[in-house]
């Protein structure tokens, strides 16, 4: 019952917005399933990248050949519609990605919209994931504090584990505050060190673990669109997970089983 719980489906027979220029890689559900195979992992949360702006079609395709072990997180704009937002959930969508770092469809990201999609999935008991940048994290974390919702921080906050003490700090203030979460993923977009282990990010992941196991997820981040083609392999990244959680099998049933079927509601 292991959860990958941040990777994406690329499917050509899915068009991308016009917003996006880069070609978007060959990655259906089809090669993802090889990968759980190798992992050893059951479950999926698949994740709308911005690839395809706020049409969330390839997700739902997805979704519809995971089946039961298979979650969503969907990207909307802030104009978004109960009833559309009543349709994602009955695909066993459970949450809205709202994304402050890359090109969007509907252009700049506001906090405003962040206050306004927590508002409006709030009756649905969804959460928020953010992908967001250390300063923006630091501005933010009021805003993201207040929110009604559980809030999922992506990608580790992007923060250079050697660097950003400050954005760790608040990261830590959050998780505290009882209404974050962190994805342990996309280690490998930060570090300075590289592949395949990662090193530097180590004690920041071990940090969150010692201080924060319950409200902590792991992902993929499969196909590793931020990378070059080929260049991250994933065994490692469950190597390094172990690392971020001193060996302990215990903490890591916890971070790939437990945690995930909690925030997501997979049913055991």
């Amino acid at each position: 019952m292991a959860c990958d719980s941040h990777m994406h489906i690329f499917d050509p027979r899915f068009e991308p917005s016009p917003h996006w220029t880069r070609q978007a890689p060959y990655a259906p559900v089809s090669a993802y399933r090889n990968l759980q195979e190798r992992l050893g992992t059951s479950r999926a949360v698949v994740v709308t990248p911005s690839t395809y702006g706020t049409d969330n079609a390839c997700t739902l395709d997805a979704l519809a050949q995971l089946g039961s072990e298979g979650r969503g997180v969907a990207v909307v704009d802030q104009e978004v519609s109960d009833a559309e937002l009543d349709r994602l959930a009955s695909h066993r969508v459970c949450g809205l990605r709202v994304n402050f770092v890359t090109p969007q469809s509907w252009g700049i990201t506001t906090p405003d919209m962040l206050t306004t999609l927590a508002s409006k999935v709030d009756r649905l008991g969804w959460h928020i994931q953010v992908l967001i940048r250390p300063e923006h994290l630091i501005e933010l974390a009021p805003v993201l504090k207040a929110l009604p919702v559980p809030v999922v921080i992506d990608h580790l906050g992007l923060i250079d584990p050697r660097r950003e003490t400050a954005a760790i700090a608040v990261l830590m203030q959050l998780i505290e505050s009882g209404n974050t979460w962190v994805k342990l993923s996309g280690a490998y977009m930060r570090s300075s060190t590289g592949g395949p282990f990662y090193a530097d990010t180590v004690p920041l992941g071990q940090a969150l673990v010692r201080s924060a196991a319950h409200r902590l997820v792991w992902g993929s981040d499969w196909p590793h669109t931020t990378e070059a083609p080929g260049t991250v392999d994933d065994t490692a990244l469950v190597a390094l997970l172990g690392m971020w959680c001193s060996g302990d099998d215990a903490v890591m049933d916890r971070i790939l089983v437990d945690n995930p079927a909690r925030l997501y509601g997979f049913v055991s």
